[in-house]
């Protein structure tokens, strides 16, 4: 059998790509930081990721393959475990298993739905009520598309609910990342889980507080 048809395998893939993600997910997150620079320090943002497009379209590539895999076998492996149990504990006690761990094939896949969502909202614009146009520099107004979609509450609550699906995702599969690598034991497993969780939260909370201040127009008037 193929080293990746393995669980082994499967599950140093789902770190790699899992990885992969985090990193994209904290860049983005450092990025949307320029929000508060207001239309000018978003709109300029935008616009320098678009200065060479085939780097931007290779690395959209090369992100969608990794997240695509990284639904994929999360999907193999959690049902290969169920089949490897077939029947439940008649009691069953999760006495270190945190909720985070019990739910991450179902964070998962809400986030994979949350994704796209995304992706039709602010890079496709197939959203119905997308505002678009150009800012007073000929620039795509990303800064007014944004705003005008948070301070909608329903568009708001979405992306806020997003926020808290993916710290449940993110306190789990950090820590998961070096487990799966071989890389914990006694002594770096409580650092690890502690780092982990300290992640989650700064990256959620990055994500949260642009939707938020957005909806009260602490941003954007």
């Amino acid at each position: 059998m193929r080293w990746y048809k393995t669980s082994l395998g499967k599950k140093f893939i789902m770190a790699i790509t899992g990885l992969l993600m985090v990193l994209f997910v904290v860049a983005h997150m450092l990025g949307n930081m320029t929000t508060f620079g207001g239309e000018n320090g978003l709109n300029a943002y935008a616009e320098h990721l678009r200065v060479f497009p085939p780097a931007l379209y290779a690395f959209r590539a090369v992100m969608a393959l990794a997240f695509v895999v990284h639904i994929w076998v999360g999907i193999t492996l959690y049902l290969e475990n169920k089949a490897a149990r077939p029947v439940d504990y008649a009691k069953k006690q999760n006495d270190k298993t945190t909720f985070s761990a019990l739910t991450m094939i179902w964070t998962g896949l809400l986030l994979g739905v949350f994704v796209i969502y995304h992706l039709l909202h602010f890079t496709l614009h197939a959203i119905p009520g997308v505002v678009t146009g150009e800012d007073a520099m000929g620039r795509f107004n990303v800064f007014a598309m944004v705003t005008a979609a948070f301070q909608q509450f329903p568009i708001a609550i979405v992306y806020v609910v997003a926020m808290v699906i993916l710290l449940l995702h993110l306190r789990h599969g950090i820590q998961s990342f070096f487990q799966s690598l071989g890389l914990t034991n006694d002594s770096t497993q409580p650092p690890l889980v502690t780092g982990g969780r300290w992640t989650a939260g700064v990256v959620a909370i990055g994500f949260l507080i642009i939707p938020v201040l957005i909806f009260f127009r602490a941003i954007g008037g």
